[in-house]
C-alpha cells in the first residue's frame, strides 16, 4: 500500500509543480499573475463588462475583483469607465497593453485542462471529479476558500511580494 500512496503524492506534486512553473512562465512573459490573465480573459471576451460580472463568471469574490482590477488598472491593462446613463454603474474595459499581455501569454495550464476534461466522457469526469473532491477532504481542505483558478498563493497577491 505504501506505493500506491508514494504514486499518488507524486501525482500531487506533479499537478503542483505544472500549476507553479505555468504561474511562473506566465508572469515572466506577461507580469500577469493566473489570476489576473483570468479577469482579462473575461473583459475580453465581453469588450466592456460590469466588476459583478467577471466575479461571477470567475467565481471570485467582489472584493477579490476589485483588487485584481485595481492591479490591472495600475499596469495599463484595463481601465474603469462611468456608465453614460447611469453614473453608478463602472465599466472595465481592455486597453491595448492588456491586448497585447493576452497575445504574449504562453499556453495556459488551465485552458488546456478544460479543453481535455471536456473531451473525456461524462463518466470519466464523475470520476475524476470524485476522486480530487476525496483527496480535499483527506487534506482536510473541502472547507477552504477557492475558484476554479489553477494558481498558487493569493488571488490577489502582489508580484514580486
Amino acid at each position: 500500500m505504501q506505493d500506491r500512496s508514494d504514486t499518488a503524492l507524486i501525482a500531487l506534486r506533479r499537478i503542483l509543480r505544472a500549476t507553479e512553473l505555468n504561474s511562473r512562465l506566465l508572469a515572466s512573459q506577461t507580469g500577469l499573475t493566473s489570476s489576473q490573465f483570468i479577469i482579462l480573459q473575461i473583459v475580453a471576451r465581453h469588450g466592456k463588462v460590469l466588476p459583478s460580472t467577471v466575479a461571477k463568471s470567475a467565481r471570485l469574490t467582489q472584493a477579490t475583483v476589485t483588487s485584481l482590477v485595481d492591479k490591472l488598472e495600475r499596469n495599463d491593462h484595463v481601465k474603469r469607465r462611468r456608465d453614460t446613463e447611469d453614473r453608478r454603474r463602472i465599466w472595465i474595459e481592455m486597453t491595448r497593453v492588456g491586448e497585447e499581455a493576452l497575445a504574449a501569454s504562453p499556453d495556459f495550464l488551465q485552458d488546456r485542462f478544460q479543453e481535455a476534461f471536456r473531451q473525456l466522457e461524462a463518466w470519466e469526469q464523475a470520476m475524476i471529479i470524485a476522486a480530487l473532491e476525496r483527496v480535499s477532504a483527506m487534506l482536510d481542505a473541502g472547507t477552504l476558500d477557492a475558484s476554479p483558478i489553477l494558481d498558487i498563493g493569493d488571488l490577489d497577491r502582489l508580484l514580486n511580494a
